[in-house]
């Protein structure tokens, strides 16, 4: 099936109860066993079913499968946030005295997690340039046991080239871990090209109406299992309810994934060559660094973000994102609505302009998150505050 089709149709039985077209909602925390025997057949392997809520729930298993169809890998494991899925899966693949390797454009609280929750632990890591595989070669070492990215970053959209990332890992007998949220299944499988695990925020474009907190896990059999025998220890279990929205949004991936991808690679090339657009971080763009390897490994699109600088101070740039009239001001991504944040005060705001451009975020970053609205009203609406700011 094409993913089009697969948004829709991937993972699910044939027929529901009751003959209903759409998914049920199985609100339970508890399910019963008829007799002792049942429960026998159970815990020693001739009957397969649902235990305990913690455990399993048909509505939160219907995401899984549609996500593992999507993703085209053997499983996936759903949770309750994106930073439980990241978070359960780095620590199912590390222990005490293990190191990571973390590209160092990534999310904020990935690297928190591995940068100061992990070392308590005596998990050490290291950071590398974004998409720099000669640096990623250099920095493994005997006790590495994971390279951890995203594809492509946030906020700078850097795409790494994913199959020479996934040998090097394979020959060093390292795993992968690519945070592909920012492409969706619909724009790029990191699993085609060798990756271990795929993680998603589903609270972005895979449930895409910005109303529910979800995260996935996708990969080979074995490996998600241990990411899901880890999440039955620490509990971050998907809600059914929110199962069945982060379902009923999948339906529409691939539709809404196809307007956004449209609509900001029309966005970054009206902002390049803008008299007060510094540069636009769109791999889309000719520009940029790794245009080449994302038209390569992205189709049908390079995703809904667009990250640009202004040529402003850190007020100018606020004067710019307040004259715009159809984003909301949020920090956020991949639902209906178009979000815009200055990275500096939304994520940032607790350090020093010098702390900030340390770590690469600068005063007048803006990261733009287009949602379906009208292409060129978008635009316009853009253009006119960039004319006010």
């Amino acid at each position: 099936m094409s993913r089009d089709t697969l948004a829709v149709h991937g993972g699910e039985p044939d027929r529901y109860p009751h003959d209903a077209l759409a998914a049920p909602i199985v609100q339970t925390a508890t399910y019963t066993f008829a007799s002792t025997a049942e429960l026998r057949d159970f815990f020693e392997g001739r009957e397969e079913r649902e235990e305990y809520g913690r455990y399993g729930n048909p509505s939160v298993r219907l995401v899984e499968e549609k996500v593992a169809a999507l993703e085209g890998t053997e499983d996936a494991v759903a949770f309750a946030s994106g930073m439980a899925a990241v978070t359960t899966a780095i620590l199912a693949l590390t222990r005490a005295g293990s190191h990571v390797v973390l590209f160092s454009d990534c999310y904020r609280r990935t690297r928190q997690f591995v940068g100061a929750v992990l070392s308590r632990f005596g998990v050490t890591h290291t950071l590398v340039p974004p998409a720099d595989l000669d640096a990623l070669r250099a920095a493994i070492t005997p006790e590495t046991r994971l390279v951890v990215s995203e594809a492509p970053t946030n906020p700078y959209n850097t795409v790494v080239d994913l199959p020479a990332l996934a040998a090097i890992c394979r020959d060093a007998g390292v795993k992968s871990l690519i945070d592909a949220t920012f492409a969706t299944p619909i724009n790029l499988r990191p699993a085609e090209h060798g990756i271990d695990l795929v993680v998603h925020s589903a609270t972005k474009y895979l449930a895409g109406h910005n109303d529910v907190l979800a995260g996935v896990v996708a990969g080979k059999r074995g490996v998600a299992s241990l990411v899901r025998e880890l999440r039955h220890v620490l509990g971050g279990v998907l809600d059914p309810h929110a199962a069945y929205l982060v379902h009923r949004g999948l339906k529409t991936l691939a539709l809404r994934v196809e307007r956004q991808n449209r609509t900001a690679q029309a966005l970054a090339e009206a902002l390049e060559g803008h008299p007060q657009v510094e540069r636009v971080f769109y791999p889309g763009l000719p520009s940029h660094p790794q245009h080449e390897i994302a038209a390569r490994l992205m189709a049908p699109g390079f995703g809904g973000v667009v990250t640009f600088a202004l040529r402003a101070d850190c007020d100018g740039t606020s004067r710019f994102v307040d004259a715009l009239e159809i984003p909301r001001i949020g920090p956020s991504l991949g639902g209906v609505e178009s979000l815009v944040e200055q990275p500096a005060l939304m994520s940032y705001y607790e350090l020093t302009s010098e702390e900030r451009r340390a770590i690469g975020i600068p005063d007048n970053l803006v990261r733009y998150a287009v949602g379906i609205e009208d292409t060129d009203e978008l635009i316009a609406d853009v253009l006119c505050a960039l004319s006010r700011a």
